[in-house]
C-alpha cells in the first residue's frame, strides 16, 4: 500500500547545503557530426523529427545540458518537413549546417548557417529543408525546468489559429470588473488586486524573431577595434523588447553573439545563470572551477554551470561564439548573483546596480 501522507522533515538548526555544481564538458565536432549522421540515416519519423537531445550526465528529470536548460540535435534532409507542434516550451533555434524556413505563428523564417529566431511558447511551428544539403539545427528550450515541475504541456497537431489574442479583450462587460480595481494599502507600498485582474493580466505580445547572422556579424566585427585594453565582453545580446528589463531572448534565456580577438583572456567571474557555449570558428579554452578545458569551432560547452568560477581565453585566431544563458529567468527570480570581479562583492542583478566597463575611457 502507497503512503500518500506528506512527511516533515525537521530542519531546526541545519545548515543550507552548498550547490553541487554540475562539471563542465565539451560535447566536440566530431560526437555532433556524428550524431547527425546517425540521425540522417535513420527513417523519417511519422511527425518529421529527426531529434536527439544532449544530456550532461548529471541529469535526471528534464534531461538538460544545464539543470534549466535542453538542448536538442535536429536534423532534417533535403525535401523533408515537421509536422506542426506546440508547447509551452519556448525556444531559441540556431542553424549550424545547411539552411531551410520554419513557419512560427504564421510568420515564415528563411534561415541560414548560423542564423538564430525564437519559438515563443504556445507557438505552432513546423520546420522545412528545401535545400540540397543536411540541415542541422540546435535548440535551446526551458522544457527541462518545466518537466521538473511536471506542467511541460506538449500538442501535436494543434488547430490552425493565431498565436497572439493581443487586444482581443477591449471591450470588457461592467459585470466582470472589480469596481475597487487595484489599490494600495494605506500608502505602504504594497497593493491589493482582485481576481479579475489576476487572470487576465496585461498582454506582452512575444512574436517569433528572427536574428541572420550576416547581418549580426556585420555589427560584432566592430567591436573588435575596441582593443585589448577593453575590459569589458565583445558581444551583443540578441534582444526580445516583449522580455523588457529580464534582457532576454526568450524570457527564459538570453543569446548572445560574441567575438573573441586572438589571444584575450577573460578575467574569472562567475553567475547564477547557466551558460552554454557553442564556438563556430577559432579555438581556445576555459578553465571552470580550476579545471582546464579546450575547445575548437563546431564544439559546444557547458562553459559555465551556474555559480562555478570561469574565465575563457581565445587562441592565435578570431573566435566566434553562440551562449545561450538563464539570466532572465533568474532576473525575473530575483536570483541572478553575479560577480563580475572576484575581489569585489557580489550584485544582485535586476534588483542593484550593475557592473560598468572601461569603454568610456577608452580613446
Amino acid at each position: 500500500m502507497t503512503d500518500n501522507r506528506a512527511r516533515f522533515v525537521d530542519q531546526t538548526g541545519a545548515s543550507a547545503p552548498a550547490p553541487e555544481l554540475w562539471p563542465s564538458i565539451v560535447i566536440t565536432k566530431e560526437e555532433i557530426e556524428a550524431e547527425a549522421k546517425r540521425l540522417a540515416s535513420a527513417p523519417l519519423p511519422l511527425d518529421g523529427r529527426r531529434r536527439a537531445l544532449i544530456v550532461h550526465p548529471n541529469s535526471s528529470v528534464g534531461n538538460g545540458l544545464a539543470p534549466g536548460i535542453q538542448v536538442s540535435l535536429d536534423v532534417l534532409k533535403p525535401g523533408e518537413r515537421t509536422k506542426p507542434i506546440r508547447h509551452n516550451s519556448s525556444q531559441v533555434n540556431f542553424c549550424i549546417r545547411g539552411q531551410g524556413r520554419s513557419l512560427v505563428a504564421g510568420r515564415q523564417i528563411n534561415f541560414s548557417k548560423y542564423d538564430v529566431w525564437n519559438t515563443p511558447s504556445l507557438a505552432a511551428y513546423q520546420h522545412f529543408n528545401d535545400g540540397t544539403d543536411l540541415q542541422v539545427r540546435l535548440t535551446y528550450s526551458n522544457a527541462a525546468l518545466l518537466e521538473k515541475m511536471n506542467v511541460h504541456i506538449v500538442e501535436q497537431d494543434p488547430p490552425s489559429e493565431p498565436h497572439s489574442e493581443a487586444g482581443a479583450n477591449t471591450t470588457l462587460d461592467a459585470r466582470g470588473v472589480n469596481p475597487f480595481g487595484t489599490f494600495e494599502l494605506a500608502h505602504s507600498g504594497a497593493f491589493l488586486m482582485p481576481y479579475e485582474k489576476l487572470i487576465n493580466p496585461d498582454v506582452t505580445e512575444d512574436r517569433p524573431l528572427h536574428w541572420p547572422w550576416a547581418a549580426v556579424k556585420e555589427h560584432l566585427d566592430k567591436l573588435q577595434a575596441l582593443g585589448s585594453s577593453y575590459a569589458g565582453r565583445r558581444l551583443y545580446l540578441l534582444y526580445n523588447p516583449a522580455t523588457g528589463r529580464t534582457n532576454g531572448t526568450t524570457h527564459c534565456f538570453f543569446a548572445t553573439m560574441t567575438v573573441r580577438p586572438p589571444k584575450i583572456i577573460d578575467k574569472p567571474h562567475r553567475h547564477a545563470a547557466a551558460a552554454i557555449n557553442y564556438y563556430f570558428s577559432g579555438s581556445g579554452r576555459s578553465t571552470v572551477e580550476g579545471k582546464t578545458l579546450e575547445w575548437k569551432a563546431g564544439d559546444l560547452m557547458l562553459s559555465a554551470p551556474g555559480w562555478a568560477v570561469h574565465n575563457h581565453a581565445s587562441y592565435d585566431e578570431p573566435v566566434y561564439e553562440l551562449t545561450i544563458q538563464d539570466s532572465p529567468l533568474n532576473i525575473a527570480m530575483d536570483s541572478l548573483m553575479w560577480q563580475e570581479d572576484l575581489k569585489q562583492p557580489v550584485r544582485l542583478l535586476g534588483s542593484q546596480p550593475g557592473f560598468s566597463t572601461n569603454r568610456s575611457n577608452l580613446s
